[in-house]
């Protein structure tokens, strides 16, 4: 078995990497070639991402596996969180900046269009979860506002699919970021007209749904001069981050759950078919496509979203290391406060620790002061939310999950395995930390035919990558913390 090389493009909503694999011998091995900051841009009281300058950074990053590394590689692939999109128009221009899915103009976009169609439908007609942002909510909160961009587009891409585009002129709609948007037919490749309908979204704009593995197209001619480049294919991976990273799990047997932690904590399952019902309705559990014809069963938690937030703020004063947080919140004390991680207040408040303060007040807890004590009830109501999670899927399935792999950013803070251990009473198994881009670089080889199954992938993974046990070993009395826990959800 020769050598392959291939470039991961694993873009998150707070900073962006091009990594290369080299598969060799059944071993991925990784190189961070290239790495960046992402971020929302305020403009005139609406939230945008720069797709333009994501666009030169993965460029810069082609350029740089190749003059500083002296790889060509076989191929490249791009991931990068749901839900928002570009439009485009008939001469196959950018119109301006896309949105960012915090922006505020879906604060009541869902009870707005749960007047037009009831919630229940819109959930047994998708399967998605219920989150304001949803590309369904977007498109509709632009419908709403009468927006002139709408009315010129004549397509819409993903942001996964916009940077594919723009790599190679290319226009095709992903089928695993597509199934993020609430415009999907349950565990299908099939656009839903009738959510189209209600939304009054003109259903033209959506393309052609391509599968992970599938090929977008070659790059262009002018990306090949920029970055020095050969003709190299494009391929669709699964392009949403989150399927990347689930296909990276290296999980073996049945009755295992992932928890994908990283901006966003991702729990669920995989499962052959979706599961919508009465019951996942009100759970509010979402069926998003995966790899291989799987479906993700999960439900999104704020994620270290919070403890980035409070972050962002502490620094203003005094610049703090992530291990010098986890230190502060190991000395507080446990479960004087907690929070309902998935409370709106948090989805973008401005100041997280002073809306986690207001939260605590508001609900007739002790109000955590110090920075420990703050980040100890992020952590502890992280960890309970991924509890009461777990016990919510094995209510819906029947089945009993016998072990938690957490992939991602999260799983290297040791603190946060052991807690979750302790709490949920059954295995923790941590890494790959670089999930995401270790699934998109993995779905290139089998893009190619070097691997042939998502089985194969996470054999791959096993062999190439440590993963570190955590056993359930509690010193608190998590029992009662979770009940003072459930009455906040």
């Amino acid at each position: 078995m020769g050598t392959n090389n291939f470039l991961a493009f694993d873009l998150g909503a707070s900073s962006g990497r091009a990594i290369l694999g080299e598969l060799k011998e059944g071993k991925l091995a990784l190189i961070e070639i290239h790495r960046f900051k992402n971020q929302m841009s305020l403009i005139h009281g609406k939230y945008y991402w720069n797709i333009f300058s994501l666009f030169d950074e993965l460029k810069t990053g082609l350029k740089k596996c190749i003059s500083e590394y002296n790889i060509q590689p076989d191929s490249i692939g791009i991931d990068t969180w749901g839900v928002d999109y570009s439009l485009v128009t008939g001469e196959g221009q950018l119109i301006g900046l896309p949105f960012a899915y915090r922006d505020h103009r879906t604060d009541k976009a869902m009870d707005d269009f749960f007047k037009i169609m009831p919630k229940n439908k819109t959930y047994f007609l998708s399967g998605i979860q219920f989150m304001q942002f949803n590309t369904l909510f977007q498109l509709f909160a632009s419908v709403k506002e009468n927006f002139s961009r709408l009315k010129i587009a004549e397509s819409l891409l993903f942001t996964p699919d916009t940077l594919n585009y723009l790599f190679t002129g290319v226009k095709k709609n992903e089928y695993t970021i597509s199934s993020t948007s609430q415009l999907l037919k349950p565990g299908k490749p099939e656009w839903e007209s009738k959510l189209f309908e209600a939304a009054g979204i003109p259903m033209q704009l959506m393309g052609e749904i391509v599968q992970p593995g599938d090929e977008i197209g070659k790059i262009l001619p002018e990306v090949m001069e920029e970055t020095g480049s050969a003709e190299i294919p494009c391929f669709a991976v699964a392009s949403h981050d989150t399927a990347s990273a689930i296909a990276s799990v290296p999980a073996d047997g049945e009755n295992w759950a992932y928890l994908s932690s990283g901006t966003w904590s991702l729990l669920g399952i995989e499962s052959q078919e979706p599961l919508v019902s009465e019951k996942t309705l009100e759970m509010n559990f979402t069926n998003e496509g995966g790899v291989d014809g799987t479906t993700r069963f999960l439900k999104n938690i704020m994620g270290m979203w919070l403890i980035q937030e409070c972050k962002r703020i502490w620094d203003e004063e005094e610049e703090l290391d992530w291990q010098e947080i986890v230190d502060l919140s190991d000395a507080a004390k446990p479960f004087k406060s907690l929070i309902n991680p998935d409370d709106s207040l948090f989805l973008n408040p401005g100041n997280m620790p002073g809306a986690i303060q207001g939260y605590c007040e508001r609900t007739g807890q002790p109000i955590p002061e110090s920075k420990g004590e703050i980040a100890r009830c992020i952590y502890d109501s992280l960890v309970l939310k991924y509890k009461f999670t777990i016990n919510q899927i094995e209510s819906v399935t029947g089945n009993k999950i016998e072990k938690l792999h957490i992939i991602g950013g999260g799983a290297h803070n040791k603190m946060m395995n052991q807690l979750t251990a302790d709490a949920i009473g059954i295995p923790v198994f941590a890494g790959p930390t670089e999930a995401t881009a270790i699934g998109n670089l993995l779905i290139q080889a089998k893009a190619i035919g070097v691997l042939k199954s998502l089985s194969e992938i996470r054999k791959v993974i096993r062999n190439s990558f440590e993963v570190t046990e955590y056993k359930s070993s509690p010193k608190l009395d998590w029992d009662s913390a979770y009940k003072r826990f459930e009455e906040l959800n």
